[in-house]
Parts: C-alpha cells; structure tokens; sequence
C-alpha cells in the first residue's frame, strides 16, 4: 500500500468517525450554538435596558396621577407591578384566578381570548401567583419566538439579515410589550412557528400552531389565509420546478386555523349565551368594525382653532396619529413583501395591519403592528446599509426608551 493510499484510507476513517460524531445525541454542535447564541445575547441585552429603564422611570419620572381603573395590586415588587399590573395586564391575571365577566360589569374581559388566562392558571399552580406565572409565560415565549425567527430568517437570507430582524424586532418601540402579560409574545411565537413549520411541509403542526394563536386574539385568523397562500406558493414553485411539490392533505391546515376561534365561541354560548360575547365586550372599548376611511376622516378633522393653533398648543391627538402612522408604515412594507412576490408575508402583514385598522380605533395599533414579524426581515434587508441599519436602530431605541418609561408610569401607549 503506497503512501497517498494509506492517506486516502486515514481521510475516509476521519470521515465516518465525523459523521458519526454529528449523529451522537449528546453532542453540542457548534452550528446549533450559532444559531441560539445570538438571539439570546440579544434578547438578553434588550430585555435587560428595558428593566433598566423601567426601574428607573419608576424611581425618577412622576406617575400618572390616576392609576388604571384594572385588577392591580400592591407595588411590592417594582419589576412584576410594572409588567403584571397596567392597563390590559389586570385582565390577564383577573381571567386567570376568577374566571370570565360579561353581564353586569362595564368592561366585559369576555373581550381577551382564553389561551394566555389557561396558561398562566396552569402555571400559577407551580409559581403559586398568577402576576408572575403571566410574566415568565410572556417572557419565555418571546424567547422562543426569538430563537425560531432568526433560524427561519438565516435559512431564508442569511445570518447578517437573521441578526437585524431579531434585533430590530427586540428594539422595535413597543417591544417592552413582550415583558408584559399580554398576548403580543405568545402570539408571536405561534405565528412565527406556523410559518417555520408549513416551511417544512409539517402542515399538520402549522395548522395547530394557527388554531392556537386563534385561541390567543381574534387576529389569529389571519394565519388561515397566510397558510393557504404559502401552500399554493409551493405548489406553484414545484410546478415549475422549483421545490418539492406540498400534499394534497395540507390544504386542511388552514381550515384547522379557525376552530381556535370556533371553540372561544362555543364555550361563550355555553357559558354566557352568546357566542359573540367577545364581540360586544369590545364594543365597551368604542370597538366595533367601521370603514378605515371614516377612521381616518375623523384624524384629518380640522379643530375648532385650525390647526397651526392647535399644534402650538399641543391640542393634537398625538397618540392617534402616532398610531395612523404605524399602520401606515406596516401597510407599505407589506405591499414591498407583495412586489416581492412574498405571499404568505405579505398576507399575513397586510392583514395584521388592516383588521385591527377596520376596528373603528387607532388607540392600540402601534402595539398590534409588532407582532408582524415579516416585516422585520424586509427592514434587515434594506439594513444591509450602514446608514439604513443605524437610522432604524436609532429611531426604534428612542421610541423603545420613551414607551417604557410612559408605560411602567401607568401612561396609557397602546
């Protein structure tokens, strides 16, 4: 045996030990470290400023002089009242230890959908509190949406762009959302999975996920028709050869998407006599489905002193137009995604932008345009330049700064 034989065989006996190395199951591989180490470190880092500056806000900036008329509690722990026990939190924690209101109350939570309230109730038999079950609940899913988002991004683009869409997701202004007990985190989570799941062609599993971020707000709906819309995207790819052509059987995965909803409502009927008990909860809020356009006539009203007066006196709704702005913002990106013949995104981020828009409200938009996380990913590509990724970054760690504080002062910001 010469000696480039005995090389060749040295080679080949390196290679199966490698190949059996990467089947061991006990190994960490390094590319498994690459893809959860970033998002940790960034959802370390982010969530760490946001109860820096919210510990702080606290401490130095006055409160609002009359709390939220909501299910709070004592402030013994400053972290868990800030994220347990403002605004829409109180009926997170008020569902999960008594139970749904409809009749008799004049802000129904028949209105906040069931999944998060049954999983801070499992939880709180652990934890023993429902405030801090609700926030280990909305922190931990945050995390893991984190960790699936930047994977399904650098399978698609790359890393440099799965960095910036986690990273500009983490800092966008409402993003402190996602340490609070509300569905932003859980929602997130099962969104981001379902698509990273029909990617697979697991549509089964993405159809279940969808039936479970119906159970968690009725915008949930939205995943039916972006599921339908990514399977006939890869049908049409395959057709032309481009991809594995999907089963037959994974056009059920949308129609699985709104039994979610279908069992909130049975269980209202059977519990209240009203399957659209969510419905006219809301209605207590002022919302209720009204024309975008007269939404928007009502913003674009004149005031009484013009408006030059009313600016210089600071008589302009400020937070409306904020909020106008963002579901104007959110819309665009999502007619680039559909240029970009990026349906199911597209889908999935014009209709998470026009729906809540078609409620008769701007109050809350801003907070409802962070979970449309495609539009994270069009934005870390144009991040690619310097200046684009230093605007954002930027602009986003203002807003960020600015919402936590006026939030963990008990101001109302979405």
């Amino acid at each position: 045996m010469n000696l480039r034989s005995i090389h060749e065989q040295i080679e080949l006996s390196a290679l199966k030990r490698r190949r059996a190395w990467e089947w061991f199951p006990g190994r960490v591989r390094w590319s498994a470290l690459s893809w959860m180490g970033t998002p940790l470190l960034l959802f370390g880092v982010t969530r760490l400023g946001i109860f820096l500056v919210a510990y702080l806000a606290v401490i130095l900036l006055p409160q609002a002089t009359q709390p939220p008329p909501y299910h709070l509690r004592p402030p013994d722990n400053l972290l868990l009242d800030v994220f347990g026990s403002r605004w829409d939190t109180g009926f997170y924690v008020s569902i999960a230890e008594e139970g749904y209101r409809f009749q008799g109350v004049p802000l129904p939570s028949v209105a906040f959908f069931p999944l998060l309230p049954l999983l801070m109730r499992g939880l709180t038999a652990l934890v023993g509190d429902a405030v801090l079950a609700g926030v280990l609940i909305s922190n931990g899913a945050l995390l893991l949406a984190t960790l699936l988002l930047y994977r399904l991004v650098a399978e698609s683009w790359d890393q440099g762009v799965a960095e910036r869409t986690v990273w500009y997701l983490l800092i966008f202004p409402t993003a402190f959302f996602g340490a609070a007990i509300y569905t932003e985190s859980l929602f997130l989570l099962l969104a981001v999975g379902t698509f990273f799941l029909a990617r697979r062609g697991l549509w089964e599993s993405a159809g279940l996920l969808g039936l479970a971020a119906a159970l968690t707000r009725f915008t949930g709906l939205i995943l039916a028709p972006a599921l339908l819309v990514e399977w006939l995207d890869r049908w049409w790819r395959a057709r032309k050869g481009d991809g594995k052509r999907p089963p037959l059987w994974g056009l059920l995965a949308p129609g699985l998407v709104p039994l979610g909803t279908l069992a909130y409502m049975a269980y209202l009927d059977r519990t209240f006599g009203d399957p659209l008990a969510f419905v006219h909860g809301a209605a207590a809020w002022g919302r209720e489905p009204r024309s975008p356009l007269i939404t928007v006539a009502e913003l674009f009203r004149a005031p009484a002193e013009g408006w030059g007066r009313a600016l210089l006196a600071g008589h302009i709704h400020v937070d409306n137009w904020m909020d106008f702005l963002f579901v104007l913002g959110f819309l665009a990106l999502g007619l680039v995604l559909l240029g970009r013949k990026r349906w199911g995104e597209a889908t999935f981020v014009l209709l998470g932008a026009a729906i809540p828009f078609g409620s008769g409200l701007l109050m809350s938009q801003r907070r409802y345009m962070w979970v449309l996380f495609p539009a994270f990913i069009l934005l870390a590509q144009w991040g690619r330049r310097p200046w684009v990724d230093r605007a954002i970054t930027v602009l986003f760690l203002l807003g960020l700064a600015l919402y936590t504080a006026l939030f963990a002062n008990g101001y109302w910001v979405g």
